[in-house]
């Protein structure tokens, strides 16, 4: 089915330039990811308050953040399929309508309960809105501008990790938790009513049932995934060493490798004939396979980092929930604005520019937290956070460029999802991780007699010494990254990527 309005695609011969309703439809799903990005990165500020306000222990309180990374481990799966059965005006509304009814919930919620369930409500939305934007700019946008368009990609999306958690102490210390979702709402609403307005189709949708074997598949296997790591890092301090929680975690996650291996063999079939839930014919490019590697772990680290931060600013550092907000801030507003240069550098000079420094700044960062005790002064945190977000922002650009660009066009919807569940996954393994370090530490050290302080610095000093080491495997992969060949192409030479028959 042909949708209603259908804009020259980039790999056309003529499209030397992003076509008008292309360029409307991306800056919508722009305004709709800034708020989804801005309501996830309050919660980890607020996570502490939380579980302060509604008298719930640190386990049950983490489930407002484990919830909702298990949702978006399920949803972000079906997404390379849902972008093709349906349009970009049905799945945004969706989207948007979903998250919208979830900060909503969470507003009016009487306690943890109603709370949690508008969490995984907004979730639903969110895991769709982010390989919506990516698969709708790589459809649209020419190769050889596609960096640039990235650079304002991360202008506006880093825009919400920066205004995010410092906003999210201020309220928090001020106004009280409901204003986080009070303040959101009525954007989400705002993004839901220019969607309804001005939101067009691009491209074709198909007909092709969806296979609901795979969804079932999908959901136990990522969701056993994800929901296992979460037990590992649920604790924020408690008793995270208890040996039923540690052989839940473990049970869970064999289950969900167990059906993971069976949604692998499942999509291998179904691909043969184009109905495959997630295409895995993306992981025959090389380069894409680099790339996808090397956003795990940068995404291990990356999420790690910023759940344990918030921990250690409070509990270690002893700052209240304005000034870890605060701590923040400068590296995001630095990352906002460099990501329009790191885009034009990306188009000129190639991956490798940015990659290889962004990756050592990754790692250094990480070596020097390792380094951070009760003494450390707030300047010093500020200015290696500042150096870690100028590594992301040379990061993430060359790396979902050259990633999707790598590929086929159809299958570009196929290579979002299967990139955003990688960092989904490996994102739950990395707060597992860091935290269950911290948390094991912490609690050692309490038992012992030693104070909240006293006993969570070595602790965070060994998560992040261990985040620093992972990240050392970015460093050396980031030379094996190659610009797609057509992005090299002048614009009057953009080749068409779709061949004629569906197998490469």
């Amino acid at each position: 089915m042909s949708s209603d309005t259908s804009p020259p695609r980039p790999n056309d011969s003529q499209a030397d330039t992003i076509d008008p309703a292309g360029m409307k439809v991306i800056w919508l799903l722009l305004v709709a990811a800034f708020v989804a990005i801005l309501n996830e990165t309050t919660m980890a500020i607020a996570i502490p308050d939380l579980n302060a306000t509604l008298g719930i222990p640190p386990e049950l309180g983490q489930w407002l953040t484990s919830a909702f990374m298990l949702t978006m481990a399920v949803v972000i799966p079906t997404t390379g399929f849902i972008l093709q059965r349906f349009t970009t005006r049905q799945v945004f509304l969706a989207a948007m309508i979903l998250f919208s009814s979830g900060t909503l919930i969470c507003l009016v919620a009487p306690g943890f309960a109603l709370l949690l369930v508008g969490r995984v409500v907004q979730a639903a939305g969110t895991g769709i809105m982010m390989p919506l934007l990516m698969t709708t700019m790589m459809n649209v946008v020419p190769p050889h501008s596609r960096g640039r368009m990235m650079g304002r990609i991360g202008l506006v999306i880093s825009l919400a990790p920066a205004i995010g958690p410092t906003m999210s102490g201020i309220v928090l210390d001020s106004l009280g938790w409901r204003w986080l979702f009070a303040i959101v709402l009525p954007i989400a609403l705002i993004a839901l009513g220019l969607g309804a307005k001005w939101m067009t189709n691009l491209g074709e949708s198909t007909h092709a049932p969806i296979d609901m074997v795979s969804i079932v598949l999908s959901v136990f296997a990522f969701g056993g995934i994800v929901f296992g790591l979460s037990q590992f890092g649920g604790g924020h301090g408690g008793d995270t060493g208890g040996g039923s929680t540690t052989g839940l975690a473990w049970t869970a996650i064999a289950v969900g490798m167990v059906f993971l291996a069976v949604f692998l063999w499942r999509q291998l079939m179904l691909q043969r004939e184009d109905r495959a839930l997630l295409d895995l014919r993306v992981f025959s490019t090389k380069n894409y396979v680099i790339a996808v590697i090397i956003m795990a772990i940068v995404s291990l680290a990356m999420f790690g980092t910023l759940s344990l931060l918030p921990l250690y600013l409070q509990n270690v550092a002893g700052l209240n929930a304005t000034q870890s907000g605060l701590v923040l801030l400068p590296g995001s507003i630095l990352m906002g604005v460099l990501a329009p240069l790191m885009g034009r550098i990306y188009d000129s000079r190639g991956p490798r520019t940015l990659l290889i420094p962004g990756s050592i700044m990754i790692a250094g960062s990480l070596f020097a937290y390792s380094l951070v005790s009760i003494g450390t002064t707030t300047w010093v945190l500020v200015v290696i956070q500042t150096v870690m977000s100028l590594g992301l922002a040379a990061s993430f650009t060359p790396l979902f460029s050259a990633s999707l660009g790598s590929l086929r066009a159809k299958l570009y919807s196929h290579g979002s999802a299967a990139l955003n569940t990688m960092q989904q996954v490996a994102g739950a393994a990395g707060t597992a991780l860091l935290i269950s370090i911290y948390s094991s530490a912490l609690h050692t050290g309490q038992a012992a007699g030693r104070s909240a302080a006293e006993a969570g610095s070595p602790g965070a000093q060994s998560a992040f010494l261990l985040a620093a080491v992972i990240a050392l495997v970015p460093v050396v992969l980031s030379f094996l990254i190659k610009k797609p060949e057509d992005q090299e192409e002048a614009p009057a030479e953009v080749v068409d990527l779709v061949p004629e028959s569906p197998a490469e």
